[in-house]
């Protein structure tokens, strides 16, 4: 079994708890489903769940025990009912004060291939390994009872699980290999783990991660475990320079070989016969004719022997180039068209924000995405203002000056007789630099504080319906567009239903008109784009929709000022229009018998049950597919899973990108269990769960979400660990000893548990974001980064530990720098030393430093340098530009940074990790009664 237990001061035995099923085993209450609200079915009362319970009291843990390693398959923790637990005495190297010790047990990379291979057991009393620095021992020696130092309910979190050292533990492990694609099943390296990856027959793990990556052979035993059987798709992920690039493949006007029966493409899976005349479908089992032009004979091993020259048949991810009409939505070849929409408004030009996007335009349009190895991009581009009516403009080279047209009428949207609107960007280049510059003195006196936005819309997919070509639609918009037209919103910014049975209206849009409109733009490939620049309410629920349906961004700059956030919307607005990104594109799961895909979440449009119409994907967007099955998988085939997306480049090119994946199937659930990751459930759990607040209250999302760890970690209990240790131990396996912290910090965040100073748009926006992020990013978003800067050495460039997520850990002597993937923070005791203020700030002392939204000033000295570079590749890790914000300690601005440290108990009421740990034992307890 996988696992290590924590237990203070009481020997356990190293024996292994697995048992093989002799017979199916009896089941656990039904699933947790979505669509039953109400308290949790363990008999716990609603309000015991929520996040203001109080836990039951619990015995403090014995300040001079050390925790007892047992076998090295379980992370167990002593949570005991009684009011306080006997105190062990260690004699043997002890002294007075409290030294957690912690044991890793990584996983080593010889177990993939024997997942029975056990680790060498510890021993009680025996120091493997000292975690906390001499620092970090005096925090703890100076926690008081009832602070956030100390829980106060019987678990000492520094004997728990977490993130920090799992991920230092993995990268301990990986950073000197090569992670090989060469093994079915095998469990890749985390996220936070820099590695390499060789393609050698199964996908990469930056393309395809699973929740598990041994499922289990039937619907049963996979209702029993609870484990979500998911896969987490980034179809266009960029690549590390080290590792080789996705091989385009070129069969000419015959196309990629495929199965006759399933339709699945030819890839390293499929098996050879008769010398290599047929070949047999590993999803279908279906036997195939080879055609003549592809025939090769096969060697000794049964396989061709040019595999090696044909990615197709040596590598788990690679493109076909497609002849004629893939499939039916392709119309043939055209390029791309990039149309920028600018609000012209008071608020836009009060703001300096008109002048700042026409500036910056002028340089984007030069650096338009292109083909690989083209000199020149086949993108056009074109601009329109609004207001309360719309501005088209012609910019066609062969013009002197640019020209304008007004529609005034947008009740019933048809596009002037332009065929200057979309142009090639380098020969109209002086037309347009001269177009932009004019812009904002022709609306400079604007008074006209309504906008459109529905028309707006329609009005760009228009224009690229005109031009017979998908594309992207930049638009830049202010305020809530209550101007009487379509698509026109009222305010609903209710804070009244907030915590109630309707609180899920607030993440609906209004009415259809928005839906009706994205199914339009993904049929002729319109993507949206969509900067909001909001002083107030804007219902980002409603506008964001369109972005979310045709694969497009959100971006969201609550009162926005130039001089103070303009570099982060330049930085956004060039990686927006530079990334790479495929248009018209159509994703089909091919799936081993036995197993089908049923549901899809992120951005993304279902047209039926199976095939899923994309306007739009970037090499940022992330698909969650989630798998059900639908008869009895093998555990000697295994399954076998097939991503195809088809897909327009830029130029018009029609590509078709593969991706496979092979998985282990195994008829007990502890090697599941054993191969299954906390990071991706994260992902999966995010998703399901932001998915979910569309149709339910958020308490009732909370609510299932604890359910739901409960019955899985209750699952692996009574089926995994039938020889486990006594009732006050909470068992669980190896890979998911820090999902409950993960589940924790999902349930706390702000958009199932805002704060007061949370808006609703924000939550929308988030909710929004969550949706199409891959695992890295989702990773760092619930378990933020916090690096302790002044361990930085000012002679060596380091990158300082992390720290874990607790108000404990932060010394009112050193400053820290977090980041959660969309903001940064850095916060600075108020006993840092003036030397540091002065190196970092140039000011003299923490009085003079001031705090928020800011930036750091260049200069000349190692310590400035460092952290600044230290900043700049954290913001370069990242899809979006993350804000600087400073925080000193006891200011009134130290509330909003409190919110990121996860394992304490959140200002919101979130429960802290020891109390969330323990309320999920107490549920298991009662399951298993």
């Amino acid at each position: 079994m996988d696992g290590l237990e924590i237990q203070p001061g009481q020997p356990c035995s190293s024996v292994p708890y697995s048992q093989p099923y002799e017979r199916q085993p009896p089941g656990l209450p039904n699933a947790v489903s979505w669509s039953s609200p109400g308290p949790s079915s363990f008999g716990t009362s609603p309000t015991a769940l929520h996040h203001d319970w109080t836990p039951i009291t619990s015995p403090m843990c014995c300040p001079s025990a050390l925790p007892s390693p047992v076998h090295p398959h379980h992370s167990t923790t002593l949570i005991s009912n009684s009011s306080r637990p006997t105190v062990h005495h260690y004699t043997q190297q002890q002294d007075s004060t409290f030294q957690p010790v912690h044991h890793g047990y990584p996983r080593q990379p010889d177990t993939l291939q024997n997942p029975n291979t056990l680790y060498s057991p510890l021993y009680p009393g025996v120091v493997q390994e000292t975690v906390h620095s001499a620092s970090a021992a005096s925090h703890l020696q100076g926690s008081k009872p009832g602070s956030l130092e100390d829980s106060g309910h019987g678990i000492n979190p520094d004997l728990i699980p977490n993130p920090v050292q799992v991920a230092e533990d993995d990268q301990v492990l990986w950073e000197s290999q090569l992670f090989c694609t060469d093994t079915r099943g095998q469990v890749p390296p985390l996220t936070t783990t820099h590695f390499t990856v060789v393609d050698q027959g199964i996908a990469s793990p930056r393309f395809v991660r699973c929740t598990t990556y041994t499922f289990p052979c039937s619907q049963e035993l996979a209702k029993l475990s609870h484990l979500p059987l998911a896969a987490v798709v980034k179809p266009l992920a960029s690549l590390p320079e080290e590792e080789a690039p996705v091989h385009l493949v070129d069969h000419g006007e015959a196309g990629p070989i495929r199965c006759e029966r399933c339709t699945a493409y030819m890839c390293p899976l499929m098996h050879f016969l008769d010398n290599g005349q047929r070949f047999q479908c590993r999803f279908c089992d279906a036997v195939s004719q080879v055609p003549q032009h592809y025939f090769h004979q096969i060697d000794y091993s049964g396989k061709r022997a040019d595999r090696l020259t044909r990615p197709e048949l040596s590598q788990g991810s690679y493109e076909f180039l497609m002849p004629g009409e893939p499939c039916k939505h392709n119309r043939g070849q055209s390029s791309v068209g990039f149309i920028f929409m600018i609000d012209v408004s008071y608020n836009a030009v009060r703001s300096g924000l008109l002048s700042l996007i026409c500036a910056e335009l002028k340089k984007v349009v030069q650096y338009l995405p292109r083909e690989y190895g083209a000199e020149e991009t086949a993108v056009r581009v074109g601009f329109i203002t609004y207001d309360k009516v719309l501005h088209f403009y012609n910019v066609k080279n062969t013009l002197i000056q640019p020209q304008m047209v007004v529609m005034t009428d947008v009740s019933d949207l048809a596009m002037p007789p332009l065929d200057g609107l979309l142009v090639n960007a380098k020969e109209s280049e002086a037309l347009i630099n001269s177009l932009l510059d004019k812009i904002p003195l022709l609306f400079a006196d604007s008074l006209e504080a309504d906008v459109l936005f529905g028309p707006v819309v329609q009005a760009g997919l228009e224009a690229l319906k005109a031009a017979e070509c998908p594309g992207k639609l930049f638009i830049f918009h202010t305020s809530l567009p209550t101007t009487k037209a379509p698509g026109a919103l009222r305010n609903r910014n209710d804070h009244g239903i907030i915590n109630t049975n309707k609180e899920q209206i607030l993440f609906q849009p209004q009415g259809s008109y928005y839906q009706q409109l994205a199914e339009q733009c993904v049929q002729q490939g319109c993507c949206v784009d969509l900067f909001l620049f909001p002083s107030q309410y804007m219902d980002v629920a409603s506008l964001g929709l369109l972005t979310f349906r045709t694969g497009g961004d959100l971006y969201y700059y609550s009162n926005f000022r130039a001089d103070r956030d303009a570099e982060q919307f330049q930085v956004d607005l060039r990686r927006d229009v530079q990334k790479v990104i495929g248009f018209k594109a159509v994703l089909k799961v091919h799936t081993r018998k036995g197993l089908r895909a049923t549901n899809y979440f992120g951005s993304l449009h279902m047209k039926n049950t199976t095939e899923v119409q994309l306007a739009a994907i970037d090499s940022n967007k992330t698909l969650l597919v989630e798998f059900k099955h639908d008869g009895k998988l093998s555990e000697e085939d295994g399954v076998h899973i097939q991503f195809a997306l088809f897909y327009s480049t830029v130029s018009g090119q029609r590509r078709l990108r593969i991706h496979n994946v092979s998985l282990n199937c195994s008829s007990q659930l502890i090697e599941t269990f054993r191969s299954s990751q906390a990071e991706t459930l994260l992902n999966y759990f995010a998703k399901t769960a932001y998915d979910a607040v569309l149709s339910h209250a958020t308490k009732s999302v909370q609510d299932k979400l604890v359910s739901h760890i409960t019955r899985m970690l209750a699952a692996y209990r009574k089926y995994c660990a039938h020889s486990s240790p006594n009732r006050g131990q909470l068992v669980m396996p190896h890979f998911l000893k820090i999902f409950p912290l993960y589940l924790n910090c999902l349930r706390k965040s702000k958009v199932l548990l805002p704060g007061a100073d949370v808006s609703i748009d924000e939550r929308a926006y988030v909710r929004q974001l969550v949706m199409s992020m891959d695992i890295t990013e989702t990773n760092v978003l619930f378990y933020p980064c916090l690096l302790p800067m002044h361990e930085l050495n000012g002679n060596v460039v380091t990158v300082p530990r992390p720290v874990r997520c607790l108000a404990h850990r932060l010394s009112p002597e050193g400053f820290y720098l977090l980041e959660d993937g969309l903001s940064l923070f850095l916060w600075i005791g108020m006993l840092v030393p003036a030397e540091w203020i002065q190196n970092v700030f140039g000011a003299p002392s923490f009085n003079a430093v001031d705090c928020g939204v800011g930036s750091l000033p260049v200069l000349d000295n190692p310590f400035s340098w460092q952290i600044r570079n230290m900043i700049s590749s954290i913001r370069k890790q990242r899809a979006r530009f993350l804000k600087l914000i400073i925080v000193k300690q006891a200011d009134g601005s130290e509330s909003q940074f409190r919110q990121f440290l996860v394992e304490d108990k959140s200002p919101s009421g979130g429960a802290s990790y020891p109390d969330f740990l323990r309320h999920v034992h107490i549920g298991i307890q009662q399951a298993l009664k």
